[in-house]
């Protein structure tokens, strides 16, 4: 059995290339439009559920913020070392082998980026109900989300389609609109809300507000609001200039994420108690609500409506890119690392991922496509990460990073760690358990997959050949 760490082709000479059109703030509205979805506007209620006082609310929005950090410091000395379309799946590829690479690409395929794909576009169907003045939750309404919901997917696969400018062209509007949007908020509840209530941070740590195995689980819904700070690395074979703006868009995407996250929770306090939070599915409405009335609630809404379109745009953009390297390295159809002569895009894994976008937010909830999607790219995450150990101890010629990790070793240390206990909590917990075994046991299916189609010795060495 041969597993050895194959290293896939450099960015220069990889068999398939795409061209490098996206610059540094391109790339840094990629990280920030990636990662600002619908998360920040409906985790707040789920976190306050099971962390019901505002330092453990507080803390555990800190923590996930670091994690994403840590995570993002790491991979910016590993993407600027190895700019190639992919990303993650390059880094799992060249430290750990075909196997892992081929598991995180089946499940991506399987799970992760459909659900992904599903459960934002979800919210913005939703919300897009809300603006026409439609309740989401009641039939046939509930009904036709899904359908606005698929539109969306496709609406957005084409603008990537047709060409990396014109999706990154709307990155760019989207990120800036829900960015600022955001922010807006966040004014709003300092300036008005702020001195109409003085805040809701006492007291700081009323009993029964903080234990282990809950903050595991907020910690996870964090997560989800959090991820997005490794999607860049995906299309890092089409940045320009990636040894310099591969780790600079990294780490300034992922502060601005985490500033903006922190003062919006900070925000949501100012107007709103944690037990109020806690009964707010759509919180940043209804701190718009008490502030401004009912025009508040629209333009949270149309905020809303731009960051989860924008997630989408940056999913579409993106997450092909993962299918389109296994195809150029043996490891799918090679159909799917297809350029399209015209646009000079991955256009057959782009409607791929569209496809199957489409088939799981038509039969999922929104719940069952969040949690899935977070379970199921921890793993991968750590692998990703943990990938700078076998690099640094390699000590190979090839690995000349421009960028080294802050505090290294223990910044990768500790997102790995975090990253088992948060899958070995979700394992413990009755709540969480059987979902969590559900989406492992789809994982190691793709095992027998490896060894019945791209595994094979021979197909191995037609690969290399």
């Amino acid at each position: 059995m041969d597993e050895s760490p194959a290293a896939p082709a450099s960015a220069a000479t990889q068999r398939t290339s795409l061209p490098r059109e996206l610059g540094l703030w391109s790339a840094v509205a990629v990280v920030i439009g990636s990662t600002i979805g619908s998360g920040i506007f409906r985790t707040p209620a789920s976190v306050a559920n099971r962390l019901p006082g505002p330092a453990a609310l507080s803390a555990v929005w800190v923590a996930g913020g670091l994690l994403a950090l840590c995570g993002a410091l790491t991979l910016a000395e590993v993407a600027g070392a190895f700019p190639d379309t992919g990303g993650i799946f390059v880094f799992i590829q060249r430290a750990w082998g075909r196997l892992p690479a081929f598991l995180f690409g089946w499940s991506e395929l399987t799970l992760i980026r459909a659900a992904s794909l599903g459960a934002v576009s979800t919210t913005f169907a939703e919300y897009f109900m809300r603006v026409l003045g439609f309740n989401p939750s009641v039939p046939p309404n509930d009904t036709y989300v899904h359908y606005i919901a698929a539109g969306a997917i496709v609406l957005t696969a084409t603008f990537n389609y047709v060409g990396l400018k014109t999706g990154s062209l709307v990155q760019n509007l989207t990120t800036i609109a829900k960015y600022f949007g955001l922010l807006f908020i966040v004014v709003l509840a300092l300036a008005i809300g702020l001195p109409r209530t003085g805040g809701h941070f006492t007291p700081v740590a009323p009993a029964g507000s903080f234990s282990v195995a809950p903050f595991g689980l907020a910690l996870v819904s964090v997560l989800w609001a959090y991820d997005g700070w490794a999607d860049l690395t995906f299309v890092a074979g089409e940045v320009k200039d990636p040894r310099r703006n591969l780790p600079r868009a990294l780490i300034i995407g992922s502060v601005a994420v985490i500033v903006i996250y922190l003062l919006a929770n900070i925000g949501y306090l100012s107007v709103m108690s944690v037990d109020e939070v806690r009964k707010s599915p759509l919180v940043a409405a209804d701190v718009a609500a008490r502030l401004v009335g009912a025009g508040g609630v629209a333009f949270v809404s149309i905020t809303v409506m731009l960051s989860t379109f924008g997630t989408l745009n940056g999913t579409l953009l993106t997450s092909p890119r993962v299918f389109f390297a296994m195809a150029d390295e043996g490891l799918l159809f090679k159909k799917l690392a297809a350029v399209h002569p015209r646009f000079k895009t991955p256009y057959v894994s782009i409607v791929l991922v569209a496809v199957l976008g489409v088939l799981f937010v038509l039969l999922r909830t929104f719940e069952q496509l969040a949690d899935t999607f977070v379970t199921a790219i921890l793993p991968f995450y750590a692998l990703g990460v943990a990938a700078i150990f076998v690099f640094r101890a390699r000590r190979s010629a090839e690995y000349n990073p421009a960028f080294r990790t802050p505090l290294y070793p223990l910044t990768p240390i500790l997102f790995v760690l975090a990253t088992l206990y948060l899958l070995s909590n979700s394992v413990i917990d009755p709540s969480s358990r059987w979902p969590t075994v559900a989406v492992f046991a789809v994982i190691l299916l793709g095992i027998p997959v490896y060894y019945a189609t791209v595994g094979r010795p021979s197909q191995r060495s037609a690969v290399r050949s």
